[in-house]
């Protein structure tokens, strides 16, 4: 969990989303200040998160796990958002995965004692800071990856020239062929991970990793295809490498699955046998706040792939919304709200859920009527499409669904937290 100065964080008027005549307060007391988001106390455009989804999707994905007996380290890089990460640690979470060493960093000095970055560990400064960090701190566990002899070689260089007594752990990274990083194939995984072994007792293999989750083909059966095959790929990787003795650890880590397939990497890591303890890991960011689009559309294709989690009750739900104000309606058919790609995700582009009108009559949103389509983004606006009955109307209120939310988490430094009835209950920071 974070330390206490990983929560210590003050919140006034400076910070996008909050009031004119917010003084500095502790983020703590936010929810205490009798704010509702359909009353107008907060200024448009305004980031929310729905409290019940939340915490529903905390507790399905924890369910799901227990389900096929995997592990998570969600990717820290969705939220970086500690209220949140601790969320998911309380759910059981092993791990928290970073991408960058700027990440790494903070989530170290957050006060997280198990840090897994998806990415090579580049650059003796960065290297530098996390085996000192290893060296003064002996309960901070921490895995990066390895995909060339060149990699190994500069971790191995900064590890035994500082000499901590200890390991660099570090993962084996699998690639195919027009991806991103990785191994692209198994002779050439091999040699990394000899590498590795060759520059014991400073590094050391603790498993095998990869990631699926830019794999595209025409048709998502094809896709899935596409992305079992380079599963079994990573499971033969971690097969000659247990064959041949390469591991120093315990147990051998497996990880893949992104928000897209982690049903998949569950599968094909299920009844895998190589002869050593072995802890199956995912690393879904986006499960916790999901979206209004993207990850919807993956998670329709997930249940059809595993009718049994019907048991498990509803599926993932959108937590995240950010609402804009209706500012212009400058020709027939077309509207202007006050939000843009200073605000939200502009690919995919938003979806309008909802719409208010502040005059006092009503306390619940409308849902949006059907035709009424963001066309267009700028700076800070959102061109939609609407049709000739539209019930919108200067100065209305609208709720947006969003799509990728990391790309909506680092436009904001404070979200608040809202229950059902849009009362502000509490709020978390992000630090990008």
């Amino acid at each position: 969990m974070a330390t206490d100065f990983g929560r210590a964080h003050m919140v006034s008027f400076l910070d996008k989303g909050m009031p004119a005549s917010l003084q500095p307060i502790p983020i703590e007391q936010l929810g205490a200040q009798g704010w509702n988001l359909l009353r107008g106390d907060l200024p448009l455009p305004a980031a929310i998160l729905k409290q019940s989804a939340l915490a529903h999707n905390s507790d399905w994905m924890r369910r799901f796990l227990d389900a096929t007996g995997t592990h998570i380290a969600p990717h820290g890089k969705t939220t970086m958002s500690p209220e949140l990460f601790d969320l998911q640690l309380r759910d059981g979470a092993w791990a928290i995965t970073v991408a960058t060493s700027h990440q790494l960093q903070v989530v170290q000095k957050l006060g997280y004692k198990r840090i897994v970055m998806a990415n090579q560990l580049v650059g003796a400064q960065s290297v530098q800071f996390i085996l000192e960090a290893l060296q003064q701190d002996p309960e901070l566990d921490f895995y990066s990856l390895v995909d060339s002899i060149e990699v190994v070689a500069g971790l191995a260089d900064v590890a035994r020239r500082m000499c901590i007594g200890r390991p660099l752990k570090v993962l084996l990274e699998g690639g195919y062929l027009g991806g991103r990083t990785g191994c692209r194939n198994l002779a050439e995984a091999l040699q990394v991970a000899r590498a590795v072994k060759a520059n014991s007792p400073f590094l050391a293999l603790a498993g095998v990793e990869g990631f699926e989750g830019l794999i595209k083909s025409p048709t998502a059966a094809s896709t899935e295809q596409k992305v079992r095959c380079f599963l079994a790929y990573l499971v033969d990787i971690a097969r000659n490498c247990a064959h041949e003795e390469l591991f120093e650890a315990d147990p051998v880590i497996l990880s893949a699955g992104g928000s897209h397939y982690y049903d998949l990497a569950c599968q094909a890591f299920a009844d895998l046998d190589i002869g050593m303890p072995l802890l199956k890991l995912v690393r879904s960011g986006c499960y916790l706040t999901h979206d209004s689009s993207l990850y919807t559309a993956s998670h329709e294709l997930f249940r059809k792939r595993n009718p049994d989690t019907e048991k498990l009750g509803p599926g993932l739900q959108p937590a995240i919304e950010v609402w804009a104000y209706v500012q212009s309606k400058p020709e027939a058919g077309v509207l202007f709200a006050t939000m843009g790609k200073r605000d939200v995700t502009a690919s995919p582009l938003p979806t309008p859920l909802y719409w208010f009108r502040p005059d006092g009559r009503s306390t619940k949103p409308n849902v949006m009527p059907g035709a009424h389509a963001v066309t267009e983004l700028n700076d800070q606006h959102a061109k939609l499409t609407v049709p000739a009955d539209t019930p919108l109307a200067i100065g209305d209120m609208v709720g947006f669904g969003i799509g990728h939310p990391c790309l909506t988490f680092d436009k904001w430094r404070v979200i608040p937290v809202v229950n059902d009835d849009y009362d502000v209950i509490s709020a978390i920071h992000t630090y990008f």
